[in-house]
C-alpha cells in the first residue's frame, strides 16, 4: 500500500538518535539548542524555540502575543483542529474566515469584509505547503492593531517573493510569530515535534520559560522568594523562580537530534516532493471531472518555491458518478493510499455546540471538502509508485 504520506528516515538518522541514547542527555541538553540555532539560520530568522509539538507552538503564540479571554482569533477553516484548538486553550473565541478558490488558503478580501472589532489575531494557514496572502494578510491585521501568526505546519522550506525580494517561510517581515511542524508526515520530521520562529527577541525568551513550567534561571531576572528569613536569600546554581504559570511543552535531545539531520535533508526532501507534483501535474493535464491544485495569482508572478506538503485534487464525484468512499476503496484496492484533508472546522459537533457554527458559514470551503482528496506524495515514494498512483488514478476517473 503507497499512503498518502509518510517519513523519510535512513540510517544516518538512526545513527544519530543512537547517538543521544549513548550521550548524557536525553532531554533539555545540547541536541535542543542545537537544533534550535541550526534551524533558525536555515530560515534566516532570530530565534527558533522547539516544543514537544505544533500545537504546543501555536499555543504559545498565542499565549505570548498577548491573546487571551474574550479575543477572537480568525483562522482558516480549511485546516487540522489545532490551528483553531489553539485559540481556546488561550480562551480566545475561534472564528473562520472563507478560503479562496485557488490557492484554498485564507481569502484577504473576505478577511477585511468581514472584519469584526473583536478580532486580536489572525492564524493564516499555508495549505498544502502554498504560502498564504502574507503581505495583504498583515496589512489588514496590522490595519486593525491585531497580530499575525503564520501556521506555517504545512511550508517548511518554501519560499516567496514580494517587491523584489524573495524570503522564505518564517523569516519575511509580515508575521509575528510562525509555527513549524514535525510530525511524520511532514516534509521533514522528529517524531512528533514543533518549532517556534520569530524576530521579536521578549516573544523568543517568554516561550524558551513558558515551555518549562515558567521557570526562570537568569540571575539578573530573579525577584526573590520574599521571606522574613535571609537564608530564603540565597541562589546558589540550584536555584530557579517560577514567575508565571507555565507547560511542560519540552522536546527531548533524541527528538532534536533526528531534527538536525532531517533538516540537512530538507533540500533534498523538498526537490523530489517538485519531481511528483511535476510527474502528476504532467499526467494530470486533461483529466476529465479533475481539478489539479492551482497556484494562487499574487504568488505566480514572482519567483517562488513549495515545499508541497500536500497534492489535494479536486474531484466533481457527482459528475463522475461514484462517490469519495467508493474512488477512497477503488484505490485502496489498486494498492494507493488517499486521505481528506480538511473537514471544515467549524462544522465540527464542538464548535457548533460552542459557538454556535452553522452550515454555509464558508461556502468556498464546504465545496472544496465536498471535491477535494489529496494522492500520496512524499519523498521516498519510486517512480514506480509515482506511476502506479498516476495510472490507477486515471483508470478510476475516466470509467
Amino acid at each position: 500500500m503507497i499512503p498518502y504520506g509518510k517519513q523519510s528516515l535512513d540510517e544516518e538518522d538512526i545513527q544519530e538518535v543512537v547517538r543521544v541514547l549513548h550521550a548524557d542527555f536525553l532531554t533539555c541538553g545540547p541536541e535542543v539548542e542545537a537544533f534550535e540555532n541550526e534551524f533558525a539560520a536555515h530560515i534566516g530568522a532570530k530565534y527558533a524555540i522547539a516544543v514537544g509539538n505544533a500545537t504546543q507552538a501555536l499555543h504559545l503564540a498565542l499565549r505570548v502575543a498577548g491573546i487571551g479571554h474574550g479575543d477572537r482569533v480568525v483562522t482558516s477553516p480549511n485546516t487540522f483542529l489545532a490551528s483553531a484548538n489553539s485559540a481556546a486553550f488561550v480562551g480566545a473565541i475561534p472564528d473562520f474566515c472563507d478560503i479562496d478558490e485557488v490557492s484554498y488558503n485564507l481569502d484577504p478580501q473576505k478577511l477585511e469584509q468581514q472584519w469584526k472589532s473583536d478580532t486580536k489575531a489572525v492564524i493564516a494557514v499555508d495549505y498544502a505547503g502554498q504560502p498564504a496572502n502574507m503581505p495583504e494578510i498583515w496589512r489588514i491585521a496590522k490595519a486593525h492593531g491585531a497580530i499575525v501568526i503564520e501556521d506555517a505546519c504545512h511550508a517548511i522550506g518554501g519560499s516567496f517573493s514580494h517587491e523584489g525580494t524573495t524570503w522564505k517561510v518564517g523569516a519575511h517581515p509580515w508575521a509575528d510569530i510562525t509555527t513549524f511542524s514535525f510530525h511524520p508526515v511532514k516534509t521533514m520530521t522528529t517524531g512528533e515535534g514543533g518549532m517556534i520562529v520569530t524576530n521579536n527577541e521578549e516573544y523568543a525568551r517568554r516561550c524558551k520559560l513558558l515551555r518549562s513550567h515558567g521557570l526562570e534561571r537568569t540571575q539578573e531576572r530573579f525577584v526573590g522568594l520574599d521571606h522574613p528569613d535571609p537564608r530564603f536569600a540565597e541562589k546558589g546554581s540550584w536555584y530557579y523562580e517560577m514567575q508565571e504559570l507555565g507547560y511542560n511543552f519540552r522536546i527531548t535531545d533524541i527528538q532534536c537530534a533526528l531534527g538536525r539531520v532531517q533538516l540537512r535533508k530538507l533540500n533534498r526532501f523538498i526537490e523530489r516532493r517538485l519531481e511528483i507534483v511535476k510527474a502528476y501535474n504532467d499526467s494530470f493535464a486533461n483529466t476529465p471531472w479533475f481539478k489539479k491544485p492551482q497556484i494562487a495569482e499574487w504568488l505566480d508572478k514572482a519567483p517562488h518555491q513549495l515545499s508541497w506538503h500536500l497534492y489535494t485534487v479536486q474531484i466533481d464525484f457527482t459528475q463522475l458518478g461514484k462517490t469519495r468512499t467508493e474512488v477512497m476503496q477503488e484505490l485502496r484496492n489498486a494498492g494507493v493510499g488517499a486521505q481528506v484533508l480538511y473537514i471544515p472546522v467549524y462544522l465540527q459537533p464542538h464548535y457548533r455546540k460552542k459557538y454556535g457554527y452553522q452550515a454555509g458559514m464558508c461556502p468556498v470551503s464546504e465545496t472544496y471538502y465536498l471535491q477535494s482528496l489529496s494522492l500520496p506524495l512524499f519523498p521516498s515514494m519510486s517512480d514506480a509508485d509515482v506511476q502506479q498512483v498516476i495510472q490507477e488514478v486515471k483508470k478510476i476517473v475516466n470509467v
